[in-house]
């Protein structure tokens, strides 16, 4: 298990860099580093979730497209502000809604449990193996040159970034690339996950208060994950991008 100390330095120790504030000044971030998970398949509770994101995701679309809701509009309007195309490559909340209405997948109850989240508040959310990082997360504009590990045609290659696109990184290389498109393998969440990173991404319509709430409803699940789990949090916010962002 984690020390408390060691989660609170590890958070301490995520940037945003300048250049991605100024491509989206309104742009917020929570970051949860929760210790003391105890790993499991899909249970009665994380698919009862699942099913409230879903019934929420049809009632959501009901008369509109999953680009035309607010906030996946606003991360298609960042998308493009990079460079990327988003009906090509779509971030993962869109992702998610899309499919939603015909049934999210069941992955394992600590992925069942932001996946279902990340639906019910309509907000980009991601979550990685905290252990498995190399020094904090950086959210930058890649050189082009950060490695960036995956899966093409079943086998492990290494890509890189275009120059410019917005990118989650560690001292090793990209973790998760244009913004919350596609995670790397490297830090994604295990079967063995015990300790874990979420990172709740925010833009304008999204509040302040809307984006506290999915962390804080996170967190309520997350706790019944293991009699020992804890949680650090911390909110990254234009107002403190010059001091302690």
């Amino acid at each position: 298990m984690a020390e408390v100390e060691t989660l609170r330095d590890f958070l301490r120790g995520a940037r945003v860099d300048p250049a991605v504030m100024e491509l989206r000044p309104d742009y917020r971030a929570i970051l949860l580093a929760v210790d003391g998970l105890v790993p499991g398949p899909t249970d009665e509770a994380s698919d009862a979730l699942l099913q409230a994101a879903e019934r929420a995701a049809r009632e959501a679309l009901n008369e509109c497209a999953p680009e035309d809701l607010p906030h996946v509009a606003a991360w298609r309007e960042a998308y493009r502000a990079f460079g990327a195309k988003p009906q090509r490559t779509r971030n993962s909340l869109e992702a998610l809604l899309r499919r939603a209405t015909s049934g999210l997948p069941r992955v394992n109850r600590l992925t069942d449990l932001y996946n279902a989240v990340s639906v019910l508040h309509q907000i980009p959310l991601g979550g990685e193996d905290l252990l498995l990082y190399a020094g904090p997360p950086r959210l930058v504009r890649a050189t082009g040159e950060e490695p960036f590990d995956t899966v093409a045609n079943g086998d492990t290659v290494i890509e890189h970034p275009e120059p410019g696109e917005v990118v989650w990184c560690d001292d090793s290389g990209v973790t998760c690339r244009r913004w919350n498109w596609r995670q790397a393998r490297r830090t994604q969440l295990r079967e063995d996950t015990t300790t874990a990173l979420f990172i709740l991404d925010a833009l304008q319509p999204i509040t302040d208060e809307d984006l506290d709430a999915a962390a804080q409803e996170l967190i309520d699940h997350l706790a019944r994950l293991g009699p020992d789990v804890h949680t650090e949090i911390r909110l990254i916010r234009p107002d403190t991008r010059k001091g302690d962002n």
